[in-house]
């Protein structure tokens, strides 16, 4: 049965928002951002997590089952409930089928966002990889500054413990623009971000072509009097003024360089038109993150925010929850967490850590996100990986899918052209890493795989 979406909607109508899928990134962003408004918010989820349990505590309604038409009473009201849905959740559900037979108001997060929205500046931020790094780099800048912002996050900001910002003074909104489900193209952006695109959601897409062209589509929708800031080498238009940026470039309109670690700090000098920005410190490390910052810098400065507040956002910036978020680091151990889950994030990762730790051993841990992105990436998945000292598969996460005949991690597995490779399942992981000493371990991907984390950080821990 098909969802029915209305263009005219009016969120002061609504006195409670129930949400289908609460528990992911971005609509549990929604929910606070709803509950701290003053509407009743509740919903349903397939499995609690540390989301969830903060989201009950906040004072919303959370459920674990399907209910069908048993919804609960604070949301039976199809005038005064507005429904918003994940696309994650299969057509077959038994809550969202009873509540389009009812003729309920559901909308996607995207056009959600798109109503909060439209009376600020948005400042958007899209991209294969890099986008919740970025955007949640931008929002800490702006929120440390003088101007102020709101935020709609993909990831948990380490620096204020939450994927929603709210100043209801400040003209400015940061949205993480998301490409699956062509979900940001119900955006209208002020000013963007693009920091990549590489192929992927070709599962929704079809083609690498196809994939472009959404993107190309979304820079079109970008305020004409507004800012696109492009990593150089992407080839979108836009009636909106184009800067590009990038790290080690002679050519960038926005240039990074001199990339370094001194006394424990990572800096970087940035060069763009007549003026140069030496010594440059950046709070959290990485080849990415410092193509991450370039970015902040462009659009930030392009707006008019002044060197210092710029400088001082970035160095105080602690980080994004899975995103090279450091659980362990002492003199005998290193373990760093990362969503990586894209070939090329996977290279970005690898590169960055060998760069901070050039002498030592590294192991990485992965698990397989989707059998159609396994599949569309087989082999450069298995370069990737190969770069690794060692490295352990996991079984494939399969999220919204069904398994496709010979996807398989024994498939990756045989692929990687490194005579250190193992495939676990996540307990057999656990028991190696008790049994074996690593120098520098990283957890990698972007399904379950977070849940063994405060267990391998146990295990580090207590073995000093």
């Amino acid at each position: 049965m098909e969802v029915i979406f209305n263009d005219k909607i009016h969120l002061t109508d609504f006195k409670s928002v129930y949400f289908i899928g609460i528990g992911g990134i971005g609509m549990s962003a929604l929910a606070r951002y709803f509950n701290s408004s003053g509407y009743v918010v509740g919903g349903y989820d397939k499995t609690p997590s540390p989301l969830t349990d903060e989201l009950i505590r906040e004072g919303c309604f959370i459920h674990f089952e399907d209910l069908s038409h048993e919804i609960p009473s604070q949301f039976i009201d199809q005038q005064t409930t507005l429904v918003i849905l994940t696309p994650a959740i299969p057509n077959n559900h038994g809550e969202l089928n009873y509540l389009i037979q009812q003729g309920f108001t559901i909308l996607k997060r995207s056009e959600v966002l798109g109503l909060i929205t439209n009376s600020l500046k948005g400042l958007c931020v899209a991209g294969t990889h890099g986008k919740t790094t970025t955007s949640t780099l931008l929002a800490h800048i702006l929120n440390e500054s003088t101007w102020k912002c709101n935020a709609f996050l993909g990831g948990i900001s380490t620096n204020f413990n939450s994927n929603l910002l709210v100043n209801k003074q400040s003209e400015y909104a940061v949205i993480e623009a998301d490409e699956f489900d062509r979900s940001f193209l119900r955006l209208s952006p002020f000013a963007s971000i693009i920091t990549s695109a590489d192929p992927d959601h070709l599962d929704i897409y079809g083609t690498e072509s196809e994939f472009q062209d959404g993107f190309q589509m979304y820079a079109e929708k970008i305020n004409e009097n507004g800012i696109l800031i492009l990593k150089e080498g992407l080839p979108f238009r836009s009636l909106a003024s184009i800067q590009s940026y990038a790290v080690n470039s002679e050519t960038a309109d926005y240039r990074g360089a001199n990339l370094r670690v001194e006394n424990g700090s990572f800096l970087m000098d940035v060069n763009f038109n007549t003026s140069s920005w030496s010594d440059v410190e950046l709070g959290v490390p990485g080849i990415h993150n410092a193509e991450n910052a370039l970015a902040c810098i462009a659009l930030l400065d392009m707006l008019g925010l002044d060197e210092l507040q710029i400088r001082s956002g970035l160095k105080t910036f602690l980080g994004v929850k899975r995103r090279f978020e450091y659980i362990v680091r002492n003199e005998k151990y290193i373990y760093i967490d990362d969503y990586a889950h894209h070939p090329k994030e996977i290279k970005a990762l690898v590169e960055s850590v060998r760069l901070m730790y050039p002498a030592k051993k590294i192991t990485g841990i992965f698990q397989p996100h989707l059998f159609s992105r396994t599949r569309d990436f087989m082999d450069d998945f298995a370069h990737e990986l190969g770069k690794l000292d060692e490295i352990i598969l996991l079984p494939i996460y399969p999220a919204r899918e069904l398994p496709i005949s010979g996807i398989t991690s024994e498939v990756l597995l045989s692929k990687i052209k490194n005579p250190n490779k193992y495939l676990f399942t996540p307990d057999d992981a656990l028991g190696y890493v008790k049994a074996n000493e690593s120098e520098v371990l990283l957890t990698i991907g972007a399904g379950d795989i977070d849940r063994i984390v405060p267990i391998v950080q146990s295990i580090l821990t207590n073995s000093l």
